[in-house]
């Protein structure tokens, strides 16, 4: 495997004076794929090696290139750096005596703080546990790690405590930012929120869908015209991988590759949208299910007015009171959706068997409104095994079951 030392020594901070442990590395479980972070303010060089099966040789062992984000030349002028104002001298910083330093060190501890994580709950990230000076690993609170529930999710909040990064090192998600303490917020310090990313079909490398793919869809009893409707096509390259194009009003919003063997990943930092949108605008009834391959069996039975989610399900459902919009991280594709659901009278949650699809469930309604929703109920594929999503009703039952359970959707419970 490609030694990642290799690449770590190349081009790292050092941690400062302080020889601070601010790196943080990733390594995926499968072992083909390291992310790595630092987290110091004067630093932050970040990039990732990922090693790409080439081919085989005769001893199986595997070729392997790496991806490194190259360094960046700096100058004052283009970081656009000019001499500190009044304002920014009156900050805490480390142009103290150490008797000073000691005393805000103690006070940024009893307040700085609590502050902090009660900024971090209100994004959505729990870290009552999470220690300064550490970093934690957690599971991410907008992608919940995935089917395997991975703690991608890495957290750190700095020695003094009064300031936290963290970054989701899937790459389906990516999710990064930064939050200070409420002593800062004198100073107009607000978390790093990136812009939204705008791609095409051509900046991101898309293309018509090869006839092993059709043929793969197929046998998911999956129409070649379904297809072109929803506009699936591939990424360009080797991998054969799956692109579910994301779209608004036609326009190309976002992207959801899938490989054959079922691994996910989205295009990082655009816009969170439901899959299908466009096919519920003025809708009345509104079916919601939890992956694209759902929707498109949906409408193999003859339900267009159906939209995916982009993420998967949550793991358990939550205890607290729903967040505002700008906090609830994790359905922010709901939020930026919300205006085609105002003429929506029953929304029909066709969600996975499977405890979390439940939980999904639940969560949506909580959102949604409780009395406007209503539930499907899988039904048995064999004498042992419940259908687990709408595609499995499909294969194994046909379009004709499909359009039977949407028909006898019971009412959510309302308590």
């Amino acid at each position: 495997m490609y030694h990642i030392s290799n690449v770590l020594s190349q081009n790292i901070c050092g941690g400062g004076d302080s020889f601070e442990k601010s790196l943080s590395l990733f390594l995926r479980p499968s072992g083909d794929l390291a992310m790595w972070q630092c987290f110091r303010d004067k630093c932050a060089w970040r990039g990732h090696v990922e090693a790409i099966e080439a081919e085989r040789t005769s001893y199986g062992q595997f070729n392997y290139t790496a991806k490194v984000e190259p360094s960046k030349s700096i100058t004052k002028a283009s970081m656009g750096l000019e001499p500190p104002c009044q304002k920014a001298l009156s900050m805490p910083s480390a142009f103290m005596s150490q008797d000073q330093e000691h005393q805000e060190i103690d006070m940024l501890d009893s307040t700085g703080l609590i502050s902090l994580k009660q900024k971090l709950e209100k994004h959505g990230i729990h870290c009552a546990t999470c220690k300064p000076g550490e970093y934690n690993h957690l599971i991410c609170p907008e992608c919940g790690g995935g089917d395997s529930l991975e703690k991608s999710f890495s957290l750190f909040i700095n020695p003094v405590g009064d300031l936290a990064m963290w970054q989701c090192f899937r790459e389906e998600c990516g999710r990064r930012g930064h939050v200070r303490s409420a002593l800062y917020d004198q100073f107009e310090c607000t978390p790093d929120v990136e812009p939204i990313r705008y791609i095409t079909e051509e900046s991101i490398g898309l293309e018509p869908l090869c006839e092993e793919l059709i043929a793969y869809f197929s046998k998911r009893m999956i129409t070649r015209e379904t297809l072109r409707r929803n506009a699936v096509m591939q990424k360009a390259g080797k991998q054969l991988t799956i692109a579910f194009t994301y779209r608004r009003n036609g326009v190309l919003t976002s992207c959801k590759y899938r490989q054959i063997n079922k691994r996910f990943r989205q295009e990082r930092g655009t816009e969170k949208i439901l899959y299908g949108l466009d096919d519920i605008k003025q809708a009345i009834d509104i079916i919601i299910v939890e992956g694209e391959m759902d929707k498109l069996s949906m409408e193999e039975a003859g339900f267009c007015n159906c939209v995916s989610v982009p993420d998967g399900a949550p793991t358990k459902v939550s205890t607290k009171d729903l967040l505002c919009a700008e906090q609830d991280t994790g359905f922010q594709y709901l939020w930026n959706c919300k205006e085609y659901f105002e003429k929506a009278s029953r929304i029909i949650l066709a969600t996975d068997a499977d405890p979390p699809g439940q939980v999904l469930a639940e969560e949506l309604a909580r959102r949604l409104g409780r009395e406007r929703c209503w539930r499907v109920k899988w039904p048995k594929k064999n004498e042992v095994d419940v259908c687990k999503d709408a595609n499995e009703v499909l294969m194994y039952l046909g379009h004709h079951a499909l359009r039977t359970m949407i028909d006898e959707a019971k009412s959510y419970p309302t308590v």
